[in-house]
């Protein structure tokens, strides 16, 4: 994939409402693989840069993204996220 590129993600709320995300990045945490999300703009719309986590699980050859209801395990990934910003940002 181009840096260029964005790969879109489509998922729904529990509205029944469809939500577009770009896929930022996927990162593992304790063996469990995470997408690291940010809403995809609309025209007309400035989304803020709020990253959303959401834990990766396979089905077959498809991806599912599930939200993370455990406080504990979103901490961890959210904190493994804030470590590897300060990282990049020593270099």
């Amino acid at each position: 994939m181009e840096k260029d590129e964005k790969q879109l993600i489509e998922t729904i709320d529990e509205d029944g409402k469809v939500i577009t995300f770009e896929l930022f990045d996927i990162v593992e945490v304790d063996n469990q693989e995470y997408a690291l999300l940010l809403p995809a703009e609309k025209e007309g719309e400035s989304e803020d840069d709020e990253l959303i986590l959401m834990r990766l699980t396979k089905d077959g050859e498809d991806y599912l993204f599930e939200t993370i209801d455990d406080d504990d395990e979103f901490n961890r990934v959210a904190e493994y996220v804030e470590n590897m910003d300060e990282e990049d940002g020593e270099e």
